[in-house]
């Protein structure tokens, strides 16, 4: 058996859980998958795999080498689509998540150059501002806004945007434009409830910090609530520019309080643990890094 399908083999057995869940998978006798890993630990000359209590677990080694081994897998994967010729295009299904709001204005109506592009793929697109659990709902690839509290997350960086205090003029003109953040508090601040928002925030300007909790007056789970709720004049959000680019654009909202900084909402690529990254995920994330870094 030839090195990759090793590791093929040993990455199915880690993510199983067991010889003969792997061998069903690959349609092998469990005696083959046993000898196959038996061979390949005698061979490196160290132990790669321990029962514990109901399943099979990598050990140091084992978990060292599992990594590698979806890092070489992938790339074979890679390199054999590249081998096939670019210009066949992506083929098949590729199920993509993202934020809701962020997707309506910055993801979905520039799809169709990337299916025009792969004219054979299946682009299935969940909008949700959850924290989705990639595995448990099959999704090959997410956007996600914010910082990453989870490290085990293999996620990449693919842009970041300032963060704004923003309302409309007349919410402005009929409550006053607030000279500092400390006067937000007399303000009525509309929270975005998710990871990506909060109450808490750190203001910046020079050597200067001023931390404030919002008194918040409206709290909604969803981005879309907030754009309804001050576009309507009910307060005012911190948000990034991609929540409000159009109105921002118009003149629809305002930002103020401009001389101050907040920390950049990142944007995130990310995939799920423990599953081989298709070249149809990593390809949508390289043509949409381009497409949202691309001039405003």
């Amino acid at each position: 058996m030839d090195r990759l399908r090793e590791m093929e083999l040993f990455v199915r057995v880690v993510e199983t859980g067991s010889f003969s869940a792997a061998a069903r998978d690959l349609r092998l006798g469990q005696p083959a998958v046993s000898k196959t890993i038996a061979a390949l630990e005698e061979r490196l000359g160290v132990r790669l795999l321990v029962r514990s209590t109901r399943q099979l677990a990598p050990t140091e080694a084992g978990t060292a080498f599992y990594e590698r081994a979806l890092r070489a897998i992938a790339e074979a994967n890679e390199a054999d689509a590249a081998a096939q010729g670019a210009g066949a295009g992506l083929e098949g299904r590729l199920r993509i998540c993202a934020p809701v709001t962020f997707a309506r204005l910055h993801l979905a109506p520039k799809l169709g150059a990337f299916l025009d592009a792969h004219p054979r793929l299946r682009l299935e697109l969940v909008m949700d501002d959850r924290m989705v659990d990639l595995v448990a709902e099959n999704i090959d690839a997410a956007l996600r806004l914010g910082s990453l509290s989870d490290s085990s997350l293999r996620a990449r960086k693919l842009a970041e945007e300032e963060r704004y205090v923003v309302a409309t003029p007349a919410y402005f003109k009929k409550r006053g434009i607030p000279r500092n953040p400390t006067e937000l508090l007399e303000h009525d601040g509309i929270i975005y409830g998710q990871v990506s928002g909060g109450q808490e925030w750190l203001f910046r300007r020079g050597t200067s910090e001023t931390s404030i909790r919002l008194s918040a007056r409206l709290t909604l789970s969803a981005a879309e609530g907030v754009r309804e709720a001050v576009l309507a004049g009910q307060g005012f959000t911190i948000t990034s520019r991609w929540m409000f680019a159009p109105e921002l654009a118009s003149g629809a909202v305002v930002p103020v309080l401009k001389e101050w900084t907040l920390p950049a909402m990142e944007l995130w690529a990310i995939y799920p643990s423990g599953k081989l990254t298709s070249t149809k995920a990593r390809a949508f994330m390289k043509w949409f890094e381009t497409t949202i870094s691309e001039p405003k």
